[in-house]
């Protein structure tokens, strides 16, 4: 749990840092999970003549070099969410018993609670952010996801129906985040209304909204989060180093509010009003998307956010 003061700076501030919360044992699970299904999808590109045969002397991070330099996609298939663009039967996404560790770890929830309660959902908007030293990106490279994110709101990448949802994103440090790697920076204290958004990069907040001088940077060590209030501005620095740079995006709301994504699926965490509903079963987390999935690929496509380019701030 969080201490009185801690809970007072985060209200005053609109983010928190806290070091040491995720365990190291369930970051060397998660980390294995995700070397299986670098593996597995290596040896397929492999097969398919994208890539040189393993040779058994590269580990995970030259691996992941070695695919993105050759265009391999391992961003989706890595997801912990389905993507914002046109959803397919068989559009690649990751689910597995380790991160539903993470998403429901004792320790994140006891930090959430502190903020927002007992009754707790987690958030289908999340994401896993594995992002490649700048030198190596792409002149062309888009992708918000591995590229320097633009300022934004994160309720301002959710529909409307969420605007007045009691919710908390915890950015989760699987390697050192640091200014140098390309941590994330936030604006203190502007966490008062919702600005206006343009779809950039990604859906950002739209120009002359932000004061960039104010910015402050927040390195995390590996197992620390970062809390923010769903309206602190923030955004994250390039990563200007060789190497890699790991977090999770995870996000939670009380219990029976809105998500802001009614069409991707939620489920309870902690309950002490109906600790049966509760959901303990990653596999049934695991089918909750591949449902979503199937029924969102035979559907019109839902946007992920409500902003429109044509708006008078976006001009």
């Amino acid at each position: 749990m969080l201490s009185a003061a801690q809970t007072t700076s985060f209200e005053r501030q609109g983010f928190l840092v806290v070091e040491d919360v995720v365990p190291s044992e369930l970051r060397a699970r998660i980390a294995e999970e995700y070397e299986a299904l670098l593996n597995s999808l290596y040896a397929t590109w492999a097969k398919q003549g994208l890539l040189p045969a393993p040779d058994g002397t590269m580990d995970f991070w030259q691996k992941l070099r070695c695919a993105y330099d050759a265009g391999c996609d391992w961003f989706q298939p890595m997801d912990i969410s389905l993507p914002g663009d046109i959803i397919h039967a068989d559009t690649p996404m990751h689910f597995g018993p380790a991160v539903f560790d993470l998403v429901t770890c004792p320790q994140i929830l006891d930090v959430v609670q502190s903020l927002i309660g007992p009754e707790i959902t987690s958030n289908p908007i999340q994401h896993l952010r594995i992002k490649p030293p700048a030198p190596a990106l792409k002149d062309d490279e888009i992708r918000a996801h591995i590229t320097q994110t633009d300022w934004h709101q994160d309720r301002g990448v959710g529909h409307e129906d969420a605007d007045r949802t009691d919710m908390i994103t915890v950015w989760v440090a699987m390697t050192d985040a640091t200014p140098e790697n390309g941590c994330l920076q936030v604006i203190p204290k502007a966490h008062d209304q919702m600005l206006p958004h343009c779809p950039k990069t990604q859906t950002a907040i739209a120009d002359d909204f932000i004061d960039a001088a104010r910015a402050r940077p927040l390195p995390v060590r590996a197992g620390g989060i970062l809390l923010l209030h769903p309206l602190i501005p923030h955004a994250s620095l390039p990563n200007g180093t060789d190497n890699f740079r790991w977090s999770f995006d995870l996000r939670y709301n009380v219990t029976g509010q809105p998500t802001g994504r009614a069409h991707f699926p939620e489920f309870v965490v902690r309950s002490t009003d109906d600790p049966g509903a509760v959901l303990t079963d990653w596999r049934l987390w695991r089918q909750m998307w591949h449902d979503a999935r199937n029924t969102l690929a035979r559907q019109p496509h839902i946007p992920i956010h409500r902003w429109q380019s044509d708006a008078p701030f976006c001009a």
